[in-house]
């Protein structure tokens, strides 16, 4: 085993052993969670159960038919069947075939009805529960997403919920029904021969004490399952991605890799390899046992009949009840088990919808204005937020070990950008630029000091309406792996051929659209690996140019580019800033020299500010910054962001 699996055991046993008060605490407060999340379904839910119960009464009733069948057989041909009906015994003995032959059709017929009600409610649950997580998880913050693996977030999104689902679907059908077929069973037997019931019962320990056992230690395996398997599926999610399958290649890793995931199958292996035969020492006990106390009952019940102190149809009745009461208590043994199972994997996707999003919308939040926007920054202080800050502090599986963070990045920053003016921001990496087009955008909140859109605190706007006035495109051009048209379908769902046609031509790409192979529905890859870096980041601009935002912010939109994709994706950019409010982030200061107003940044903090003209005469740290990158006297060519 690996030493990450070895750190992972210690971990997982060092922070999974609560108190047995706690631990009973935490899953009645678990149950009354579910009872909630179930509550849409209340209707179906009592229809299932009197179904059920219905179920179980008819399982009953064939017993007791039969035995009267063995008695009408014993009693001869000639015997009076019954008093009431006048029916010979031969005629009896039909009506009660008929009748037997009856019930069972009726016991199919509801079985069938009650499983397509569990069925019903169980994946309408699976829907309620995969929608809430997806929706909850959309809503938290970049930070999260930033200390999370994802396989482990869609291992919760997808294994955990349908563990959820099964103690619908599966397990509750056979609670109710079995819980109400073992009740009527006992109370049958008893009245039939108490004395045998007893025996028969005298085992029942042997089965019930040690099934207690192995329900707490199959949720054991079952919560040691779900944490390696969200292991194996984060790597393969990280591994099987072009960027990361192309690190593995690069450095000769594939060896290690492997070495490492069948490091965690081999655990899932054994854990497996545990809970089947945790279940097969369960359901071998379990048979045993019913099997001596059938044994039981044909030795005593046989004596009791032979004496005339039982009838021999009695004998049989309680012989096919205990057989029918015993597959009940199986049912139901094991339904603790998968209980215990299914609660584990509700909790899991409860710690998920309890994480609290850093960023929501305020209760009296209001629309940003349409128009010409100005963007203020006013004493602004800023610091990642650390784990905890997260709440992250109760899903180390999901956010994994790193706490880092906290530390204060942005000090005092004060600007304006007047509407339709640009206002570029330069310095060394690390400066804070990249920060400040976050905090523009609000996918961080400012620790101290504000940022007005208008005047009015972006705190106090709605998300929906932020997003849509401010536009950000970045150095990395995401793109998803679908189609060009989808990927710029994102800005605006309702945009028409003509609106796409026109954005494309804005951000030169109609003749590299009409290239593909099929044009508009060619499908990019996974993040756009099928284009060149300028083509995907022309695309982010004509997908910008579709959402019409008043402020666009740009950080390092051109890095990384070669000169001819960079003349080409400048001069895109010079289409999506036109009329609009800006704030640029450059490495290559070439590029912002026609900025209203250039901030230098250094350690969070504006140290200059002026046009380019200014800055270079006050020979200060954009000046250096300037010479620096054009030391070898070959200036590159005027392809300037206009104002």
């Amino acid at each position: 085993m690996s030493m990450e699996s070895v750190a992972w055991d210690t971990m997982y046993k060092s922070t999974n052993a609560p108190s047995r008060k706690r631990l009973r605490g935490d899953r009645r407060s678990t149950l009354r969670r579910i009872i909630r999340f179930a509550a849409p379904h209340r209707t179906r839910l009592l229809v299932f159960v009197g179904l059920s119960v219905v179920a179980a009464v008819l399982t009953v009733v064939t017993p007791i038919l039969a035995g009267q069948v063995v008695n009408l057989i014993t009693a001869g041909a000639d015997a009076p069947a019954t008093e009431r009906f006048g029916l010979s015994t031969s005629n009896a003995i039909v009506v009660m075939a008929v009748v037997i032959a009856v019930i069972a059709l009726a016991e199919a017929g509801v079985g069938l009805v009650v499983r397509w009600l569990s069925a019903n409610i169980g994946e309408g649950l699976i829907y309620d529960l995969r929608r809430a997580v997806f929706d909850h998880v959309q809503k938290m913050p970049v930070a999260f997403f930033t200390r999370t693996r994802t396989g482990a977030l869609v291992s919760r999104l997808n294994n955990d919920v349908i563990g959820a689902q099964r103690a619908f679907s599966d397990t509750l059908s056979g609670v109710v029904s079995n819980a109400v077929t073992l009740a009527l069973t006992l109370t049958v037997m008893l009245v039939i021969s108490w004395q045998i019931t007893l025996l028969a019962l005298v085992l029942l320990p042997v089965f019930v004490i040690p099934a207690r056992r192995m329900g707490a230690r199959m949720a054991n395996l079952s919560r040691q399952a779900a944490e390696y398997n969200a292991m194996m599926s984060t790597q393969m999610t990280e591994r099987f991605s072009a960027p990361g399958a192309t690190l593995v290649k690069l450095f000769g890793r594939p060896d290690r890799e492997s070495t490492e995931f069948a490091d965690r199958a081999d655990r899932v292996r054994s854990i497996g390899v545990d809970r089947a035969m945790v279940q097969a020492i369960f359901y071998t006990a379990l048979m045993l046992v019913s099997a001596l106390a059938l044994a039981l009952v044909y030795g005593v019940g046989g004596v009791l009949a032979v004496g005339q102190h039982l009838d021999a149809g009695a004998v049989v009745s309680l012989a096919l009840l205990l057989t029918r009461m015993y597959a009940p208590l199986t049912a139901l043994a094991n339904a603790r088990v998968e209980i215990m199972s299914a609660l584990v994997s509700f909790e899991r996707v409860f710690e998920v919808l309890d994480l609290e999003p850093l960023i929501s919308d305020r209760p009296d939040a209001g629309e940003l204005s349409p128009g010409p926007v100005s963007v203020r920054f006013e004493n602004v202080d800023f610091g990642y937020p650390s784990a905890d800050r997260v709440s992250l502090a109760s899903l180390e599986e999901v956010a994994g070990l790193d706490t880092r963070g906290g530390r204060q990045v942005i000090h005092d920053v004060s600007f304006d950008v007047e509407p339709g003016r640009m206002v570029a921001l330069v310095g060394s990496s690390g400066a804070g630029k990249s920060t400040i087009a976050q905090l523009a955008t609000r996918l961080y909140d400012v620790d101290s000091g504000a940022i007005r859109l208008n005047g009015t605190d972006i705190r106090d706007v709605t998300a929906e309406s932020l997003h849509r006035g401010v536009g950000l495109v970045t150095q990395d051009g995401h793109l998803f792996h679908d189609t060009v048209r989808a990927n710029l379908l994102l800005a605006d769902p309702d945009a028409s051929d003509e609106d796409i046609a026109t954005a494309l031509r804005r951000a030169r790409l109609t003749e590299v659209i009409d290239s593909l192979p099929d044009g508009l529905d060619t499908v990019v890859g996974e993040r756009g690996y099928r284009l060149s870096g300028g083509e995907r980041q022309r695309i982010t601009i004509a997908r910008l140019l579709l959402a019409h935002p008043s402020v666009v912010i740009l950080d390092e939109a051109t890095a990384h580019l070669d000169s001819t994709s960079e003349a080409a994706v400048q001069d895109a950019l010079g289409e999506a800033l036109e009329g609009r409010t800006a704030i640029v982030i450059a490495h290559r200061l070439s590029t912002i020299r026609a900025a209203d107003e250039i901030l230098v940044l250094e350690d969070g903090r504006v140290v200059e500010r002026g046009n380019h003209l200014t800055l270079l005469a006050r020979n200060g740290r954009y000046a250096q910054l300037y010479r620096t990158q054009f030391a070898d006297g070959d200036d590159q060519p005027e392809v300037g962001l206009s104002a």
